[in-house]
Formats: structure tokens, sequence, C-alpha cells
């Protein structure tokens, strides 16, 4: 097994290590991405192309340079080919990503646990490998993507029913400070159920469990709070990413089809990054998962 890989790590160490992995096996993991979506996001351009969206630089009206950047943003509200080639692109994108972009993160999950078992591997066999497990995989995501909808939008019902029914007979001082305790705790709690069950893809894929959510409900256990603020720490990172391309290349190149590839490319990158920082909290779990079963055989075999 490679070293890296045998001892629990912590905070830091997770995310050292998974910069570590995206330096050193970036070719093979941005190809496995770009074989999925490369010929989506071409098909995106070619429809905003056919819509009459500018390929180089894409600006609306105005006196100055950032009137045009902002009004080639913001929609009028009339007609426009070029906006509704956007938005068809972007439907497009969307319903292509949801079926693809779980394949493409199963076959990074396959090649990190080739490097963690230090085995060779080809980008053709990753995929293929994580092919067959298509059918478990969208199974268990439609599932979770249920199970995520009820935690987050009953709650939601409930408390502004609650507070309808209150706001007549309560303080608004009160109501507000209330809102934003409700909002807070709430928050925090449905991340950590989330996080608590976000690790049944893994299990999917790589142990085979479907759904996979009572084993990742095991493996996160005592690691809660530490996975939840990776997540969040991911996502900054990935949101902060995105914010400098947009507004780097937003400046020169306007709402154009060049931006949307440039602003692909680098969501390709930040998805490379989150999916490497996945397998490597999910295969940190199963080494303190297996640590522990392993000291719980030793304790069983002395007191025989």
């Amino acid at each position: 097994m490679n070293e890296k890989f045998k001892k629990p790590k912590g905070f830091g160490e997770i995310l050292d290590h998974t910069f570590s992995l995206t330096k050193n096996h970036f070719k093979e993991f941005f190809m496995i991405l770009i074989i999925f979506m490369g010929p989506i996001y071409l098909l995106q351009a070619i429809i905003q192309l056919a819509s009459g969206t500018s390929f180089f630089r894409q600006v609306g009206s105005g006196d100055t340079w950032f009137e045009q950047i902002l009004s080639g943003f913001e929609g009028t509200g009339s007609f426009d080919s070029s906006s509704l080639g956007v938005d068809i692109s972007l439907i497009v994108v969307g319903l292509f990503s949801v079926l693809l972009f779980p394949v493409a993160e199963a076959a990074i999950l396959f090649a990190l646990n080739r490097i963690r078992q230090t085995e060779e591997y080809t980008v053709g066999g990753v995929i293929k490998q994580a092919f067959s497990r298509f059918w478990p995989m969208l199974g268990s995501s439609i599932l979770f993507g249920l199970i995520m909808f009820a935690i987050i939008i009953i709650p939601i019902l409930i408390v502004a029913f609650t507070f309808g029914v209150l706001a007549s007979s309560v303080n608004t001082v009160v109501l507000v400070l209330l809102g934003i305790l409700l909002f807070f705790g709430g928050a925090i709690g449905i991340g950590l159920l989330l996080t608590r069950w976000s690790f049944y893809f893994g299990s999917v894929v790589l142990d085979k469990t479907s759904p996979g959510f009572l084993r990742s409900w095991r493996l996160s256990k005592n690691r809660t709070w530490v996975l939840m603020g990776l997540y969040i720490v991911f996502y900054i990172i990935v949101s902060i990413i995105g914010a400098v391309v947009q507004m780097t290349f937003g400046a020169l190149l306007g709402n154009s089809v060049l931006l949307t590839m440039i602003s692909n490319m680098a969501s390709l990158f930040t998805t490379m990054i989150f999916s490497v920082g996945y397998g490597v909290m999910y295969l940190d779990l199963k080494t303190r998962h297996d640590a522990d079963d392993l000291k719980e055989l030793i304790e069983d075999y002395k007191t025989i």
C-alpha cells in the first residue's frame, strides 16, 4: 500500500495529500474529465455560436467599457437569440452533467484506489470500471437527491408556516432573532446530516454497497465536524477560483463563447480538486474503519 494512504490523516494532511495527488496525477485526472465533458462543452459552444453569440467578445450597450460588460451579462427582458442559445446550452450541459460527472468521479475514485494499492492503471481501464457501476450510482444518487430535498425543503416549509402564525402575536425583533437562530442551527444540522450520508458514493463505487447510506454513516462516525470543515474549505477554494476566472476574463471577453469555454475548463479543474479531495477523504475513512475493525479482532482474540 502507498505510504501516504497507510495511516489516518488529520485535517491539514488531507488537504496536503489532495493537492499533492492533483499535481502528480494531473494529466490522468484531467483527461478523465475531458473525455466525459469535452464533447458536451464543444456542443455548448456550437449552440451558442449558432444562436449569434460572439466567439471572442460579447458586450452590451453603454458609454464606458464597464457599462458595456455589465449590460452584456444582464438580461434586457426582450427576446434575444444569443441569450436563448446560452439558456439552451446551459440546459444541455446540465442534463449531461447529471449523468456523466458521477461516472467521471467514479473513474477518479478507482484511479485513487489503484494509487493507494500501488497498482498500475490506465485512463481507459478506470473509465471501464466506472461504467460497470453506472446504474447503482445513478439509483443511489437519485435517492440521495430526494433525501437532500426532503431535509432542506420540509423544515423550511414548517418554519415558514410557524412564522406566519406567530407574526401577528410575537414581537418583530424576537422573530428576527429566532429566524437567525433557526437558520444557522438548521444549516449546521442539515450540513452534518448530509456529511454523514455523503460518502454513500464511495461505498457504491469501491465497496459495491448500494445504496451505501448505512456504510457512509458508520464510516463518518466521530469525524463529522472535520469532514464538514473539509467540504467547506474545498467549496471556498472552488468558489474563489471560479470567481477569479469569471471576473478576470469576463472583463476582457464579456459574455462570449470564449469566456464560456475558459469557464468550463476552470470548472473541470475545480471539479478535479473536489473529486480528488472526496476520494482522499473516503479512503482515509476506510483506513480508519479498517484499523478499528482490526483492533476489535485483536481484542476479541485476547479475550479468548
